[in-house]
């Protein structure tokens, strides 16, 4: 290997990168805006006026733009790094870790079917092969063309925090409990012929983009948004039963015993 000659004192004065200005073109007409409407970019400015640090609308303006979009965009990407002033990096770097924002476009509704231990034991597995089947794509994959009037985009969730009425799925984070292979299937098609059953529990069904849209924290109906039971009788059993049986928790002591010493450490 040749090495340059001199010494690294030679080579003069090091310097680091200029500082990166960053303008925001949320208010121009740039190729990358005229996606985003006005009303668009004025729910932009709403939800970074609710946070000290601009920065922290991330989360909510990568839904307002996947309501836009039906899936975050590259184009979405720098309209939220322009709009917060980060880089794309920064931005791609978050789109990418969660799994609910899309980076393909989603069907007019997301079928999320929980697979992970309890559900997979009572037949999460046996709905997701039916559904898959029945929908002929994969994990993640949509069935008809995207956003249109009964296209599905069928994906795996790892848990959706409802064991006590397993098996469960969501359309679009809508709970569905209690399921089996053959209510799964009748649901999707339903949900096919443009109708939206309700679900067990929670806020009538609407479609994944307005469900994006409330993500943001815009709430066009806030009303029908908060419709519907949000506790199942599962969910409460051990509360009632506590409640007629006069069971209660022993309280919690005046003077708590100390905590045990910690032990020595070893060289």
């Amino acid at each position: 290997m040749t090495l340059p000659e001199g010494t690294p004192e030679s080579y003069g004065p090091i310097t680091g990168p200029e500082e990166v200005v960053f303008e925001s073109v949320v208010e121009d007409a740039g190729p990358v805006v005229e996606k985003f409407d006005e009303l668009t970019r004025q729910r932009t400015k709403e939800i970074i006026a609710r946070y000290p640090q601009s920065r922290s609308a991330l989360l909510p303006l990568l839904h307002l733009v996947q309501s836009v979009e039906g899936h975050v965009s590259q184009d979405g990407i720098r309209y939220c790094a322009d709009a917060l002033e980060l880089t794309t990096a920064e931005v791609s770097a978050v789109a990418t870790f969660y799994t609910m924002y899309k980076r393909t476009p989603c069907g007019e509704h997301l079928v999320s079917v929980c697979t992970n231990t309890l559900c997979a034991a009572l037949g999460g597995d046996d709905i997701y092969k039916r559904l898959e089947e029945k929908l002929g794509v994969g994990h993640e994959e949509t069935a008809g063309e995207p956003g249109t009037t009964g296209s599905i985009t069928l994906e795996h969730a790892e848990c959706l925090a409802a064991c006590d009425l397993a098996p469960v799925l969501q359309v679009n984070y809508e709970y569905y409990d209690n399921q089996t292979p053959e209510s799964a299937e009748a649901l999707v098609e339903a949900l096919q012929k443009g109708e939206k059953p309700h679900p067990t529990r929670g806020a009538p069904l609407t479609d994944f983009r307005t469900v994006e849209l409330e993500l943001a924290g815009v709430f066009p109906d806030l009303a029908s948004s908060v419709e519907g039971p949000s506790v199942a009788p599962e969910s409460v059993r051990g509360a009632q039963l506590a409640s007629e049986r006069g069971w209660v928790a022993p309280a919690m002591p005046d003077n708590p015993p100390a905590f045990p010493a910690l032990p020595e450490k070893k060289n």
